[in-house]
């Protein structure tokens, strides 16, 4: 499992598209970690196999998430 995470740091975005890419950001970095807990479990079977897809899927939409993220900052960045 992981560690708990450090405190956030003090900088703050300055405008919505940097906290869109901040916000987007965080979320990869989330899916990193499940993704890492997932692969580091020593649990074996069928639960842990329903468990392991479970963290995947939820991974999974976190990227989809920060992907939509990260292309409404850009958008918004043009405009």
């Amino acid at each position: 499992m992981t560690d708990i995470p450090a405190p956030r740091a003090a900088a703050v975005p300055t405008g919505p598209v940097e906290g869109l890419y901040t916000h987007s950001a965080a979320l990869r970095r989330h899916a990193e970690r499940l993704r890492a807990d997932a692969d580091g479990l020593d649990w074996r079977g069928p639960q842990a196999d329903e468990f392991r897809d479970r963290l995947e899927a939820l991974a999974a939409r976190c990227v989809t998430a920060a992907d939509a993220l990260a292309r409404s900052a850009a958008q918004l960045d043009r405009h």
